[in-house]
């Protein structure tokens, strides 16, 4: 075998190893996405409702019944939450029951914050 075809060889087994690992490289980054029992976005989503319920409590334009009604249903999606993540993997399924658990919430927050009821919690 003469050296031009050795090095020309070479080069192409070298070529098929780069591309080999680079393929097997990216594979892996896109298995990376929300799978197992991670549920980043639910938990801020949790976390910016209670936000905007303990808002409504200071600023008083939750009444304390709308207050606890609120926190129950927090407390339902955390359940929820719990129960989905129970098996090891949250599925997309059940990511889209959450998501739509926690659209509900939101709408009720609003609401029962813009309906003009007031009440001071501090007296």
């Amino acid at each position: 075998m003469s050296v031009a075809s050795r090095v020309s060889l070479l080069t192409m087994l070298s070529a098929l190893v780069v591309a080999g690992l680079s393929s097997a490289a990216s594979a892996q980054g896109l298995n990376t996405g929300y799978t197992g029992t991670r549920t980043p976005v639910v938990d801020w989503r949790e976390r910016h409702q209670q936000d905007r319920i303990y808002a409504g409590v200071r600023d008083g334009s939750l009444t304390p019944r709308e207050y606890r009604r609120l926190e129950w249903g927090e407390s339902r999606i955390r359940g929820a939450e719990a129960r989905y993540k129970a098996d090891g993997v949250v599925t997309r399924g059940e990511r889209a029951r959450l998501d739509g658990m926690l659209d509900r919430e939101s709408r009720a927050i609003y609401r029962n914050r813009h309906d003009e009821q007031r009440v001071g919690w501090r007296r």
